[in-house]
C-alpha cells in the first residue's frame, strides 16, 4: 500500500546512494586492486574487470520491466537483499594463490572463477538497483530538489567510494601487513563489507518512502505479457526517436574517455614496483592516498559542481566542468615521469585530478537527467547510464594491454590525447541544452 507520509529526502537520499555506490566500487574498482595484489597480470586483470561493467551496459534490455512490474521501492529493497547474500558468499570464495606466484605476477585469472561469478551476480543486482534508485529519485523529488540534491547524492555515492577504496583497502592493508597473508586480508575485507551492507539494507526497510507516484506505468489489471512487451518496445522507440539522440549518445560515450583509460590503471600504477614504472605504494597507502584523500576531493568537487550547476544552470556550467574533467589528467603524467616517493606530493597530485573529475562529472549526470525527461524517464535514464557504462567498459578492456605495450608514461600521455574527445562532444552538446535547465 502506498503511503503519503512525508519522509525528508535527508533520511533516505544519502543512504540510498551510499548503498548504490558500495557494490559498484567493490565490483569495478576494489576488484582491480585485489586482482593486482593477488598477482594477476595487468592485461588479464583489466580485461576481466572491464567485462564486469557488462550488466550496466545491457541493463536497458530489462530496465523497462522496472517501470512496468512492481514499484521502484520493491526493486530497491529486493536487490539490496540479494547483494547482501552475494557479499556473504564472496567471503567464502576468495582463492589462496601461493606467495611465489603472487610475487611473480603470474596468478591465472582462472583461479578466481567462482569469485568472478559472484561479482557478476552482484553486478547484475547492482545495475538493477541503479535503475530503480535513479528512477525513484526522479519520482520522489520535484525538479528543483533533484538539482539541489544532485550534489548530496553524488557526495554519499563518493563516501561509499571512500568506504570501499579507503576504509576497506586500509583494512586489507593492515591485515596484510600484520599477517603477511594477502588472500586472508581480502577475505576479511569482504566479510566487513557483507556486514555493513546488510545493516544498510535493514535500515532501508523502514526509511525509504512510499510515494503515490511510485507505481507501474500500466493501469491496474493490464499487466499481461502482451501489454508488457508493447510497453517495452515503446520505451526503446521513444528513446531512439528523441531529438538529438545520436549527439547525446556520442556525448555519453566520449565525454569521460580520458577517465575511462585512467581509472582502470590508476591503482595498478600506484602499487606497481618502481622498476615497472609504478609508485610502489603499499595497500594501506593506496587506501589513504587514493581511496581516502582522493575520494574526499572527488566528493568536494561533486558537491561544488552540483551547487554551481544549480545556480547558473547546465548550459553555462558545462564548459567549466569539461575543463575540470580534462586538464587535471596531467597530474598522472607528472607522477609517472617523476615517480616521487613523497606521499604529500603524490596525494596532492591525486587530489587535484580527483577534484577536477568530481566537478566535471556533475555535468555528465545532469545531461543524462536532462535528456531522460519524459514519460519513460526511469527507463530512458537507465539507457543513458548503459551508454555511460559502455564508455567505461570498452576503453578499460584494452587499457591493461595498452599499458603493458607502451609503459606507464606513454600510457598517461595517450590519456591526455583522449581529452580532445571530451572537448569535441561538449562543443556540440552545448548547442542543444535548454539555458534554464538545472537552475533552482
Amino acid at each position: 500500500m502506498n503511503s503519503t507520509k512525508r519522509i525528508s529526502p535527508w533520511a533516505w537520499v544519502p543512504t540510498l546512494y551510499f548503498a548504490q555506490g558500495i557494490p559498484y566500487f567493490i565490483v569495478n574498482n576494489i576488484s582491480v586492486l585485489m586482482f593486482a595484489k593477488m598477482g594477476v597480470p595487468n592485461g588479464e586483470m583489466a580485461l576481466f574487470t572491464s567485462l564486469l561493467y557488462l550488466p550496466w551496459t545491457i541493463k536497458p534490455f530489462w530496465s523497462p520491466f522496472i517501470d512496468i512490474i512492481k514499484t521502484k521501492r520493491w526493486w530497491i529493497i529486493s536487490m539490496q537483499i540479494l547483494m547482501s547474500i552475494a557479499f556473504i558468499l564472496l567471503t567464502l570464495s576468495i582463492p589462496k594463490p601461493d606467495e611465489a606466484t603472487i610475487a611473480a605476477g603470474t596468478t591465472p585469472i582462472s583461479m578466481f572463477t567462482i569469485t568472478l561469478i559472484l561479482f557478476i551476480i552482484t553486478a547484475f543486482a547492482s545495475a538493477t538497483h541503479d535503475i530503480a534508485a535513479d528512477g525513484f529519485y526522479m519520482l520522489a523529488l520535484k525538479q528543483s530538489d533533484q538539482a539541489a540534491f544532485v550534489g548530496i547524492r553524488s557526495t554519499f555515492y563518493r563516501l561509499a567510494s571512500i568506504f570501499g577504496q579507503g576504509v576497506l583497502v586500509a583494512i586489507a592493508g593492515a591485515i596484510e601487513l600484520r599477517y603477511k597473508d594477502i588472500p586472508l586480508s581480502w577475505t576479511i575485507t569482504m566479510l566487513v563489507t557483507a556486514v555493513m551492507f546488510s545493516l544498510v539494507t535493514f535500515y532501508h526497510l523502514f526509511t525509504i518512502p512510499k510515494p503515490t507516484s511510485d507505481k507501474s506505468v500500466l493501469t491496474p489489471g493490464t499487466a499481461n505479457a502482451k501489454a508488457i512487451f508493447q510497453e517495452f518496445g515503446r520505451t526503446f522507440a521513444t528513446y531512439f526517436t528523441k531529438p538529438g539522440v545520436w549527439l547525446a549518445i556520442a556525448f555519453m560515450l566520449l565525454y569521460r574517455l580520458p577517465e575511462a583509460f585512467l581509472i582502470k590503471m590508476c591503482m595498478p600504477f600506484l602499487v606497481a614496483s618502481k622498476e615497472a614504472g609504478g609508485l610502489e605504494l603499499s595497500t594501506a597507502e593506496v587506501g589513504i592516498v587514493y581511496g581516502t584523500i582522493g575520494v574526499m576531493f572527488l566528493t568536494v568537487g561533486g558537491i561544488l559542481g552540483g551547487l554551481f550547476a544549480s545556480r547558473i544552470g547546465l548550459k553555462k556550467s558545462i564548459w567549466w566542468m569539461a575543463a575540470c574533467m580534462t586538464l587535471p589528467c596531467l597530474t598522472f603524467v607528472y607522477l609517472a615521469i617523476g615517480q616521487p616517493d613523497n606521499l604529500f606530493a603524490i596525494s596532492t597530485a591525486i587530489a587535484i585530478e580527483q577534484f577536477g573529475y568530481g566537478f566535471g562529472f556533475t555535468a555528465y549526470m545532469l545531461y543524462m537527467m536532462y535528456f531522460s525527461e519524459g514519460e519513460f524517464k526511469t527507463s530512458h535514464y537507465a539507457i543513458c547510464t548503459a551508454f555511460m557504462a559502455l564508455s567505461m567498459m570498452i576503453p578499460g578492456m584494452f587499457a591493461g594491454y595498452l599499458q603493458e605495450a607502451v609503459g606507464y608514461v606513454n600510457f598517461f600521455w595517450i590519456v591526455i590525447l583522449c581529452c580532445a574527445a571530451t572537448i569535441v562532444v561538449t562543443v556540440f552538446a552545448d548547442r542543444k541544452i535548454d539555458p534554464t535547465y538545472g537552475k533552482k
